[in-house]
């Protein structure tokens, strides 16, 4: 048995405050990353266009990128993240430090403008999006990739996934 078999690989530690940052940057029309829902816990302003925001564990943000160049734009993508808990597995991503649980990522406008349209929905009905059920932005996420159309989060959905929290140990 090789040496190299021994090694295992070990994630980065979480903070010592166990929070999940976020950094954003805004230079317009150029690059802008900005948070579309979620629940900041802190804020460190870096200077005038970028700044960190800090999520507690479990917490569920939307992450929004967008770059152009002088040929139009490069990058444009959302990504609805769980931040982890200490000791948990987690997918890495750009400007989420140390990552997260991805529970959504889409790319290229059209379907970035189609998750932002389902979020807007989702707020049109009196529910914050940072606290809709983790499986439905699976779900949703599934559906689009596959070019399928994804189901409505209703507010009895909604009102059973508080039940079940209210009850989990």
């Amino acid at each position: 048995m090789s040496s190299a078999s021994h090694l295992r690989l070990v994630p980065p530690p979480l903070p010592v405050d166990g929070l999940t940052r976020v950094e954003l940057t805004w230079i317009e029309k150029k690059v802008e990353y900005w948070i579309r829902f979620g629940k900041e816990k802190d804020e460190q302003i870096l200077d005038r266009r970028r700044r960190t925001l800090s999520f507690a564990s479990n917490s569920i943000f939307a992450l929004v990128r967008w770059a152009s160049n002088d040929h139009g734009t490069v990058i444009s993508r959302i990504d609805i993240v769980r931040a982890i808990t200490p000791g948990e597995h987690f997918q890495t991503l750009p400007f989420v430090r140390p990552g997260g649980d991805i529970l959504l990522k889409m790319e290229g406008w059209p379907k970035v403008e189609r998750v932002l349209q389902f979020i807007d929905a989702i707020e049109a009905i009196g529910i914050d999006p940072a606290e809709v059920s983790p499986h439905h932005w699976r779900h949703v996420h599934n559906r689009l990739t596959a070019g399928q159309e994804p189901r409505s989060y209703t507010l009895e959905q909604h009102q059973a996934i508080l039940l079940r929290r209210s009850v989990e140990p």
